[in-house]
């Protein structure tokens, strides 16, 4: 009896820590929100062909408000949207994050994403992050653990991603980045570390091009610095909240997608962003019609 007694004190011990751990875990996720000063810096660092010659270092800055979108206590959403000047906002990445998710979109080449299941075991007690282009669409998703010791908070992990956006229209020597993203809270904000290796993808095999470093930066202002940005979501919400519905449908076919680059010369972001600025702008906004409308948008990328 008195064995029993002390498994079950044990038992009720182990989940008190893991649900602490949780706790832990929803608030670095939600401390990522507020209003930044942020710097994106990458370098290639190396490269096993000698004769390669490494591109120009990329250096970029600006404000940026990170929004929390959805907040459960499986699931936290959180949107970025880039001050570019007054009044000029521009959506930016998403990323959502999910507690012992098994269900992911693994990049392999070319625009296609494929569906993988995880066995329950082995995310338990991870969070996936998912990664959304700027117009909803698939970036990278991966699963991990976040790490409290000694004072410090991070995630960590390594996915297979198309090339960004800062390179996509401008190379063509590569066709896959993987992604080692560390993301750590700090005093003052938070670090996006990135360990990436720029690859060539063929039926062969893997063929590793260069090694790139990125360090991100953001840096925590006042709220009240992201006023413009917090206005534009305001007006912007429901739209955006329609277009996530309509990918939710898709994703939850669990099939390969693949999309094209181009369609009446015009990328998929570009479409979705005009059928936004034309469905908020209207007298009356009809989120019924806005789905249908983004439904056939995207359908018309597919492959």
């Amino acid at each position: 009896m008195k064995q029993l007694l002390i498994i079950a004190l044990c038992l009720m011990s182990l989940s008190a820590l893991g649900q602490s751990k949780k706790k832990q875990d929803l608030a670095a996720i939600k401390e990522m929100c507020g209003c930044y000063k942020v710097k994106f810096t990458f370098a290639e660092t190396f490269a096993p062909d000698r004769r390669y010659e490494f591109h120009k270092n990329y250096k970029s800055k600006g404000l940026e408000w990170v929004q929390l979108v959805e907040d459960d206590k499986n699931k936290v959403s959180l949107q970025h949207l880039l001050i570019v000047a007054p009044k000029t906002i521009v959506k930016h990445w998403r990323q959502d994050w999910l507690y012992q998710n098994t269900a992911l979109y693994t990049y392999d080449k070319d625009n296609s994403w494929k569906y993988k299941e995880l066995p329950k075991k082995e995310v338990k007690g991870q969070w996936t992050q998912k990664v959304y282009q700027v117009d909803g669409s698939l970036r990278y998703e991966g699963s991990a653990s976040w790490v409290h010791v000694d004072g410090r908070h991070y995630w960590e992990n390594t996915a297979d991603s198309p090339l960004p956006r800062r390179e996509y229209s401008k190379r063509s020597d590569y066709n896959l980045m993987v992604r080692t993203n560390r993301q750590e809270i700090t005093e003052d904000g938070w670090i996006h570390e990135q360990d990436n290796d720029k690859v060539i993808r063929s039926e062969k095999g893997d063929k590793l091009l260069a090694e790139e470093k990125g360090w991100n930066t953001y840096t925590k202002v006042d709220d009240s610095e992201c006023k413009d940005a917090q206005e534009w979501w305001a007006k912007n919400e429901r739209y955006w909240s329609d277009v996530r519905k309509v990918w939710d449908e898709l994703f939850a076919a669990q099939e390969t997608l693949t999309f094209k680059d181009k369609v009446e010369e015009k990328s998929l972001f570009e479409k979705i962003f005009a059928l936004g600025d034309k469905a908020v702008g209207a007298d009356v906004y009809n989120s019924e019609s806005v789905r249908k409308e983004v439904k056939a948008i995207i359908a018309a990328f597919q492959e």
